[in-house]
């Protein structure tokens, strides 16, 4: 327990806290967004869930991560994954009109935090670790701290979406925006993008029009087939 004692600990502590509250502002998009679903008694706990599987999940990742981004094709996988998240997240978004609304299902609620988390973590850790220097206590106390935070955000986020509809569609679209910035980071793009850097918005750009477009697209189909 001497390193309690020491300064660097704690500098490493608040280092890792703040990268979780600066990284982890999509992760509390996608926690509100496939949380909305449910009915308002199974949200929070929806949130207790997803958020505290997800920094588990941070933490088996981190001892991996540096691996995994060096395999190619892997991140457009996982942008492709994210992608195909937001669309279903803004495809389900309810119309409404008058009708009484269909809640989701916890289960898929937390597997789609889960699986989003998984994705947009993938080169998040490598700061996270960064800050650790090798210490695992400093890493699992970091990420414990950043819990309540996530926690706080993805509710914030439920009360806003529920509010102002069109945070929504911003949501998706951050979704999308962080899909196409994963696919064009994979390792086989790398020269492309040393050679070309603003593929690398064209890219997170595409990726937030594709879902928005796609989802709305969704929306009014479903909307159809109910009338």
């Amino acid at each position: 327990m001497e390193y309690l004692q020491t300064t660097d600990f704690w500098i490493g502590l608040v280092k890792i806290v703040w990268i979780n509250i600066i990284l982890s502002g999509d992760n509390a998009v996608v926690i509100a967004m496939a949380a909305r679903s449910l009915p308002p008694a199974q949200q929070q706990k929806a949130v207790l869930f997803g958020s505290g599987a997800a920094v588990v999940l941070r933490i088996a990742l981190t001892v991996i991560a540096a691996k995994l981004l060096a395999l190619p094709y892997l991140q457009i996988l996982g942008g492709a994954l994210l992608l195909w998240i937001g669309v279903q997240l803004l495809g389900e978004e309810d119309e409404d009109n008058g009708e009484e609304k269909q809640y989701g299902s916890m289960f898929a609620a937390v597997r789609t935090i889960l699986l989003a988390d998984l994705v947009m973590s993938l080169d998040n850790v490598i700061a996270v670790a960064a800050a650790a220097q090798g210490s695992m206590v400093l890493l699992v106390l970091g990420l414990a701290i950043s819990i309540p935070l996530v926690i706080f955000g993805s509710t914030l986020m439920i009360k806003l979406m529920e509010r102002f509809p069109i945070i929504i569609i911003l949501g998706a679209a951050l979704i999308g925006w962080v899909g196409g910035e994963t696919a064009v980071g994979d390792v086989v793009l790398h020269d492309t993008l040393a050679a070309a850097p603003w593929l690398h918005y064209a890219g997170a750009a595409a990726g937030a029009v594709f879902v928005v477009a796609f989802g709305k697209w969704l929306q009014k189909r479903g909307a159809a087939n109910v009338q």
